[in-house]
């Protein structure tokens, strides 16, 4: 009995040891996990930490870029202070005056030049001249639309207005000339004229050389 007794004893001590060892394992594997979570983590960390300068670059980047769209639009700004350059004229442009010609019978020669600091281009087409609050508007005197003529600085062309082209001694007495660069223009100009008889008046085109705004019949 005492012998069986022993073995007894000495199995049971040998599963409890083996119990105790497997348990240890299992710690230790468990251990083992939580350090290789760790260092996971860590390097989870570790990227995140090389992510940090990457995305200070893209911003980095991003800021030069808004610099490169500021200083675009500085260079818009810059051009749309040029933007007067190549404007069809409007009437309120121009510096307007008007001189009795005894030429072809007597007409009046209009000059116009661009006001200082605007460049601009005069439309084609015949100018809009008409006499007093009449409005007794003037036709064409040639048969060809003229061209459009950019103004800058001193540069000056002229029109040519004879205020009778109709036979005979009838018309309408005027002293001043309405005149406009274009139909509709919301700024017409007066210019004050010696007292002219009107009837059936007629416009030249704008010419650079003032021998060619004489408004033959």
């Amino acid at each position: 009995m005492n012998r069986r007794l022993r073995t007894a004893l000495v199995v049971s001590a040998a599963l409890s040891a083996g119990l105790l060892m497997t348990a240890c394992d299992d710690g230790s594997t468990g251990a083992g996990d939580a350090e290789t979570a760790s260092s996971s983590t860590s390097a989870d960390a570790a990227a995140g930490g090389t992510a940090t300068p990457t995305a200070t670059q893209s911003g980095g980047t991003g800021g030069g870029d808004a610099e490169g769209q500021s200083s675009s639009s500085a260079g818009d700004a810059g051009a749309a202070d040029k933007s007067g350059y190549g404007q069809s004229c409007g009437t309120n442009d121009l510096q307007w005056s008007a001189e009795s010609k005894t030429q072809a019978g007597g007409y009046y020669q209009v000059s116009v030049k661009a006001k200082s600091g605007i460049t601009c281009v005069l439309p084609a087409g015949l100018p809009v001249f008409a006499f007093g609050s009449g409005g007794t508007q003037a036709g064409p005197a040639e048969q060809v639309a003229g061209e459009e003529i950019t103004l800058s600085g001193g540069k000056t062309v002229y029109a040519g207005v004879n205020p009778k082209s109709a036979d005979g001694d009838t018309g309408v007495e005027y002293s001043t000339i309405i005149a406009s660069v274009s139909e509709g223009d919301p700024n017409p100009v007066s210019l004050d004229i010696d007292s002219a008889v009107v009837d059936e008046p007629v416009a030249t085109n704008w010419h650079t050389d003032p021998a060619d705004a004489v408004p033959f019949s």
